[in-house]
């Protein structure tokens, strides 16, 4: 897909992977919309890219909605959507303190999982109106999942869970909207430098990083932007997950 003048939206667009693939696709000529919470941020980085930013929780259907209409006005129907709106809130189902928080979980969920829905179906619905482009594409959808879909480790049921989800519907998604022209696919990206990551100490990083077999570092935002950079371009890529970590398998701790 030609990336020049195609409207493009990215949830988590503001910071760590979302800022990297804002900067990808508008670099490429895309007219991009930073859909976040932090809307500072989002302002800042839209002016940057000469974008628009749209303050936008994933767990609304009225906020998501919004954005995404407000978007619209600005650049025109999003033949892109890449979701990387997400938290990583760890603990066990039982702690110190007892079981976890039921709204701890959900809370997990709704963002992840269902914030990422959330996005998905009402972006498809405008898809499925749109013109077709000359290959007979409307569109492509990326999301994000986790290694942690597949290992996850003692501390991470709510977070492995919500990211399983988002593997999980990737195929079915694909084949509802495989009539229309529209694909979708998910990245479950290993340990990459984030803003989740920073806050953990230099030498807990260090150590992280130290457990992936090749390249033995931390991913970089922009290698899992040029990874969405190349499912745009190749259309055959479709309904699958993608892991994108150096060949790490998470031990259980």
């Amino acid at each position: 897909m030609e990336l020049k003048g195609i409207a493009a939206l990215v949830t988590g667009g503001a910071s760590g992977l979302g800022e990297a693939t804002a900067r990808m696709l508008a670099a490429a000529g895309a007219k991009v919309g930073v859909l976040d919470v932090a809307r500072e941020r989002a302002e800042a980085l839209a002016s940057a890219l000469g974008g628009g930013a749209f303050a936008c929780d994933v767990t609304s259907g009225e906020s998501a909605a919004a954005a995404v209409a407000a978007a619209e006005a600005r650049h025109g129907v999003a033949r892109i959507l890449v979701n990387c709106a997400g938290v990583g809130t760890p603990g066990r189902a039982v702690g110190r303190n007892g079981p976890m928080p039921l709204e701890q979980f959900a809370q997990v969920i709704a963002i992840n999982l269902i914030g990422t829905f959330n996005l998905i179906r009402l972006v498809a619905h405008r898809l499925q109106a749109a013109p077709a482009l000359a290959d007979g594409q409307r569109g492509v959808i990326v999301n994000t999942a986790s290694i942690a879909a597949f290992d996850g480790q003692v501390g991470q049921p709510a977070y492995a869970a919500s990211k399983g989800g988002v593997a999980a519907m990737t195929l079915p998604l694909a084949r509802e909207f495989a009539p229309h022209g529209i694909r979708v696919l998910t990245i479950a990206p290993g340990l990459f430098k984030t803003p989740m990551m920073g806050i953990l100490p230099d030498e807990v990083q260090a150590s992280l990083a130290a457990s992936v077999p090749f390249p033995a570092r931390l991913g970089d935002a922009t290698e899992y932007a040029a990874l969405v950079r190349h499912i745009i371009d190749n259309t055959m890529l479709n309904g699958e997950t993608i892991r994108l970590d150096g060949a790490l398998r998470m031990a259980p701790r």
